[in-house]
């Protein structure tokens, strides 16, 4: 028997599990994560009210259904469990961690009371038990700095009545601190212009949707027809975009100010290069603007500040490097080729190509390098035995570590389910001692 450990059970690891399943019978399938709980990104990042991004849980859960396939969450590689202990017992390791560190802005400021990286605040919001502790800072006026889909999400849930919350899984906590904030301006700042942004059109058309929420956007900084540096892939998008953005502008200019507003201001072609305060606490962030050349965006001897109590940085991520494991420290994941980390050991997902892509994206690289696997391993004849999670179970039990089965993890998730109140569709444990204690009792 092949023995297969997947170190990650967020999508990328649940499809690339799901391959080696179907096409290699003779192989035992362990998907490990450091959580009690599985699905990776889409429990702890994918924003709460989009509930029907989350439903693609359903299909990872028949993944670790399957009959060679099996779920062990609690269990921390580099720390419960060495690499060469996982090398030890397993031919095949597929590594799929993600990418959960945020890229730091390294300005000035940038550790100040109030500042928080968009991987950090969105973990916080969802629940997830490294960030339940956060606490932020919500002041009256927020700066969020990137032009990706988290400043959408992250701007958007801010803006929300508590009301238009209460059929997502947002946390109770979190949904009862942003209700108390008393938010009036965002930021959302891009260092590129309009027609470089990476929203997608869809997340991008949600905000016209908001209801009590005013879009300020200077339109002279959305261009009349699009670049000619935008390249063929990027075309249709960008057009979409920018038409959103004009239809935006044009309905502010119809409405009538209401100071009980929220007011979403997009700010393109703008870095942020220093942030200020007192006692400790973000006051302002200073800024300075951009000009595309022929060579890229150019900072100019422009610059501006605005007067917030709060900065949200959503300009990437990177990987948390794992000891033993190779690293790539210039492009913040582990170090491969094609996929290739060293033989028997492989990368997916964000930790291989880097944090971008949507989930759909992740899934096809998931295929890619499960292909690879089986072309390698399909035709060994009688690899030497290995006794995967039969020896980690020990060496777990020797530690008086608790590994996490599917069964405990069902038992979780239904009792999220039955705690849930106001239509949510669950109410998350937020604390890993938390969901152990529920196990225990049972």
């Amino acid at each position: 028997m092949i023995q297969i450990a997947i170190i990650g059970s967020g999508p990328s690891g649940c499809y690339v599990a799901d391959m080696l399943a179907k096409k290699l019978p003779d192989a035992q399938v362990d998907i490990f994560d450091k959580l009690p709980t599985p699905f990776g990104l889409v429990r702890a990042g994918v924003a709460p009210d989009h509930q029907h991004t989350k439903n693609i849980t359903r299909q990872l859960e028949r993944i670790l259904l399957r009959d060679n396939v099996r779920f062990i969450g609690n269990v921390t590689i580099g720390t419960d469990i060495s690499y060469f202990e996982f090398k030890r017992h397993y031919h095949i390791i597929v590594i799929a961690i993600g990418a959960t560190l945020d890229r730091p802005l390294n300005i000035t400021g940038d550790t100040l009371e109030g500042v928080y990286g968009s991987g950090e605040f969105s973990r916080w919001y969802n629940g997830h038990p490294e960030a339940a502790a956060l606490n932020p800072t919500l002041s009256q006026n927020v700066a969020i700095i990137g032009n990706g889909n988290v400043s959408l999400d992250i701007a958007r849930l801010l803006s929300k009545r508590s009301a238009k919350l209460l059929g997502t899984d947002i946390t109770r906590q979190a949904l009862e601190h942003i209700h108390h904030a008393s938010i009036k301006e965002i930021y959302i700042i891009g260092r590129r212009g309009a027609a470089d942004v990476s929203f997608t059109p869809a997340e991008l058309q949600e905000i016209t949707a908001l209801p009590n929420v005013e879009i300020i956007i200077d339109s002279t900084q959305i261009p009349e027809v699009t670049p000619s540096h935008i390249s063929d892939d990027k075309r249709r998008n960008t057009e979409k975009n920018l038409e959103i953005l004009r239809q935006l502008h044009a309905s502010n200019q119809q409405h009538v100010a209401d100071e009980n507003n929220i007011r979403i201001h997009f700010i393109f072609s703008a870095t942020p290069i220093a942030i200020t305060g007192t006692h400790n606490q973000v006051a302002q962030l200073l800024l300075t603007k951009n000009r595309r050349e022929v060579t890229g965006i150019t900072a100019t001897n422009e610059q501006f500040t605005l007067g917030v109590g709060t900065v949200i940085s959503a300009i990437g991520y990177r990987t948390a490097s794992i000891p033993d494991i190779p690293y790539d420290h210039n492009k913040g994941t582990l170090a491969h080729h094609e996929g290739r980390v060293e033989p028997g050991v492989y990368a997916a997902g964000w930790c291989k190509r880097g944090p971008n892509g949507v989930i759909p994206a992740n899934r096809a690289d998931a295929m890619n390098i499960a292909k690879t696997i089986i072309a390698e391993w399909e035709h060994t004849v009688s690899p030497p035995y290995k006794d995967g999670f039969a020896a980690i179970s020990t060496l777990l039990d020797k530690r008086n570590s608790k590994s996490v089965s599917y069964n405990d993890w069902y038992k979780i998730d239904q009792a999220e389910i039955s705690r849930a109140q106001d239509g949510k569709p669950r109410e998350k444990f937020t604390r890993i001692s938390e969901m152990l204690a529920l196990l225990d009792s049972r």
